[in-house]
């Protein structure tokens, strides 16, 4: 019966697989390649491009605000990695001891995670300008306030979720190790930083790509939050990239070199922190 199934699966699985192929290729890869094409294009519409070869290129990497948002994006998702991963393998250690109500309080740590970027970039606008005001500031007044107001948003938003996949790495380590290791002597930090860490490191290695990821391409937040005000220097690349493309005429082929361009920094960033990670990973 086995066997049967088995041969039915590789002879028709093609076939159900065939719609999500099709969507993926429809939705993403062909769009990818279209936007490959079109920035080496000077256009208005698709149906009028022109070839420019690498002009749109130079003016994209000579562009001085196409850099300040790069730094402030680094910087900023260097911050966010550090905070989120912390705080939330923190709450998740807590939460998978005997405490009571620890389903509860996983529930309202995970729910800011439901709320859309644009709801949240509002409301935290109006509650973190109230708290400045009394100091006669605002988030607008300088990009610091900007950019650390984009810091609380973002990880108030992300520890819930980076939570529950630490609670499951978590579940997941051999009790038998830590007991042996709890036999063995060992203290509570040893048996953490020694024993429950590097047994951890699959998690990990998913948490910090998805929250390096997340924190390169952020732009609704960006958009509703600031908008990248102060003249522009609170904006991250993804809001750069959008200003660039729709903000100024004639400077479409910019933009989409522009998005070529941080897809491939990203890309890169993403493949090197994941096989610094996946490096560390350790054997059950």
């Amino acid at each position: 019966m086995t066997n049967t199934v088995g041969k039915a699966i590789r002879k028709w699985g093609w076939l159900f697989a065939l719609p999500t192929f099709a969507a993926f290729c429809i939705g993403f890869i062909v769009p990818f390649i279209f936007g490959i094409y079109l920035s080496f294009m000077d256009f208005t519409t698709v149906t009028d491009a022109t070839p420019v070869g690498l002009a749109n290129y130079k003016e994209a990497l000579s562009d001085p605000e196409f850099w300040r948002a790069l730094g402030t994006t680094v910087l900023f998702t260097i911050v966010t990695t550090i905070i989120i991963n912390v705080i939330g393998f923190a709450i998740a250690y807590m939460l998978t001891k005997a405490i009571k109500g620890s389903t509860l309080f996983r529930s309202v740590f995970f729910m800011p995670n439901l709320i859309g970027g644009i709801i949240l970039g509002y409301v935290w606008q109006l509650l973190l300008n109230g708290v400045l005001s009394k100091w006669g500031a605002s988030l607008t007044f300088s990009e610091k306030y900007g950019f650390w107001g984009l810091v609380i948003l973002v990880s108030w938003q992300q520890i819930g979720y980076m939570m529950i996949i630490y609670i499951a790495g978590l579940q997941a380590v051999p009790s038998d190790i830590i007991e042996a290791a709890q036999v063995d002597g060992a203290t509570g930090p040893q048996r953490l930083f020694q024993v429950i860490l590097p047994m951890m490191m699959p998690t990990i290695t998913v948490c910090t790509f998805l929250t390096v990821t997340n924190g390169f391409k952020l732009y609704d937040q960006n958009l509703a939050l600031t908008n990248g005000a102060p003249s522009n220097k609170s904006e991250l690349v993804a809001l750069n990239i959008f200003r660039t493309f729709y903000g100024r005429v004639g400077y479409e082929g910019v933009g989409q070199a522009k998005a070529v361009v941080f897809f491939l920094i990203v890309a890169a960033v993403a493949l090197i922190q994941n096989k610094l990670t996946t490096s560390k990973e350790v054997e059950v």
